[in-house]
């Protein structure tokens, strides 16, 4: 092996995930993440080793590379892999072409034109409907039919370490007559993974569950923040809006489905039968393992949920699908986040929300501190891996820290 890679690492082999990072001397570019390195796919393509333009892995975006269609980039994938095992490969007596994960700024790995939030964990709707609804009537009629989903905020995602304030916004207090403004009371996280949209289409095509692998380049963990009391008072009858767009945080590396390809798994059994256009053939789940930690300002972190995506209702082949579907166009870049994966165990509830019961039971932290939601220093970092006998494949981690309120 060209460069040492520890056990059980999110990045093995089995990964080679692609973002964008930088140095003091390195002006963000695309690299791709090898155990506790980075190698510099820009430096490397000075070998001239790549059959496309590689002035690409130079810009501080991973659009026009994936544009390059899977083709091309899975290729890019193989031959690192190729690489990387072979010590006398071009890769070979160059450390200059690679850079320690610690000595590098990670950014937002793709340009995000749009992005779509679905609903698609039976436990998580149910949960809420328990909650904010009916408990003997937890689902709306229409979820066991259609991948419920709202179009969102592109501009206020954020990679991981980028803090967030606390949001704002009108609430209604139980018992009130009339609307308060101010700081949010019900800071949550959304434990959720996002896919990233790797082809165009034109407006009025439709794609088939089918076809709809070959549209997504590969994968994020993504934490959809949320205010709950805002959410409860502004979501009828259009749903969320400023519960929502504050920020979203997502994990800078993008790894690519066809890493994930030994993680194929069976979902749920869909009842009733879903209409022709969201049946599927094969596994379209995938079993990766989940996990949200808490840290308040001072003290150690607590982790607070485990969850996995296998859990979801509606698969990605589904969800995209049915956004497209009408005939909605998508882009490169395009993020659709999966909505809050929760399981059936309590433990496994991707929310503070359900977590604390609305707030009802709260969480104890190592600290003994208590936590019914976020509160301001605290830091919220949800980490994921997928693994299969030797085989694993991680996604590292998304981070953010809470910070008051502005003025």
């Amino acid at each position: 092996m060209i460069i040492e890679i520890p056990e059980n690492s999110d990045f093995s082999i089995h990964n080679i995930p692609f973002g964008i990072f930088s140095t003091k001397d390195r002006s963000p570019r695309v690299g791709v993440a090898v155990g506790e390195h980075i190698l510099d796919l820009a430096a490397v393509a000075e070998l001239e080793v790549f059959d496309f333009n590689t002035a690409l892995l130079e810009k501080d975006t991973l659009n026009d590379f994936i544009s390059l269609g899977k083709e091309i980039t899975t290729r890019v994938r193989k031959k690192i892999q190729y690489w990387l095992k072979d010590d006398e490969s071009i890769l070979a007596g160059k450390p200059e072409l690679f850079v320690k994960q610690s000595e590098a700024q990670m950014h937002m790995p793709v340009t995000v034109g749009d992005y779509t939030d679905f609903y698609s964990s039976l436990e998580h709707a149910t949960n809420v409907g328990k909650m904010f609804r009916d408990p003997e009537n937890a689902l709306l009629p229409n979820w066991k039919h259609i991948p419920v989903g709202y179009h969102g905020r592109a501009s206020s995602i954020i990679v991981s370490g980028q803090p967030i304030h606390r949001p704002k916004g009108q609430t209604m207090p139980n018992g009130a007559e009339s609307p308060i403004f101010g700081p949010t009371k019900r800071l949550d996280f959304e434990l959720e993974m996002g896919f990233i949209c790797g082809k165009d289409t034109q407006l009025g095509e439709s794609v088939s569950t089918k076809d709809a692998e070959d549209y997504i380049f590969g994968l994020v963990l993504f934490n959809d923040w949320s205010a709950r009391d805002i959410q409860k008072w502004e979501y009828v009858p259009l749903g969320p809006f400023l519960a929502k767009n504050f920020a979203s945080s997502i994990s800078p590396w993008v790894v690519t489905l066809e890493a994930l390809e030994p993680f194929r798994t069976n979902g749920p059994k869909q009842e009733p039968e879903v209409l022709p256009y969201l049946q599927y053939e094969g596994e379209k789940n995938y079993d990766i393992d989940l996990e949200v930690g808490i840290k308040p300002e001072q003290g150690g972190e607590t982790t607070v949920c485990f969850s996995n995506f296998k859990h979801m209702y509606w698969n990605m082949a589904q969800q995209l699908a049915h956004h497209t579907v009408n005939g909605c166009n998508i882009n490169i870049g395009d993020m659709m986040a999966s909505g809050t994966i929760s399981g059936k165990e309590e433990n496994s509830f991707g929310s503070m929300l359900e977590l604390s019961w609305g707030g009802s039971d709260p969480i104890k932290l190592k600290d003994d501190s208590e936590r019914k939601f976020i509160e301001d220093g605290d830091t919220v970092t949800m980490r994921g891996y997928a693994q299969n006998g030797d085989i694993r494949v991680g996604f590292g981690e998304v981070t953010t820290k809470v910070l008051p309120a502005k003025e």
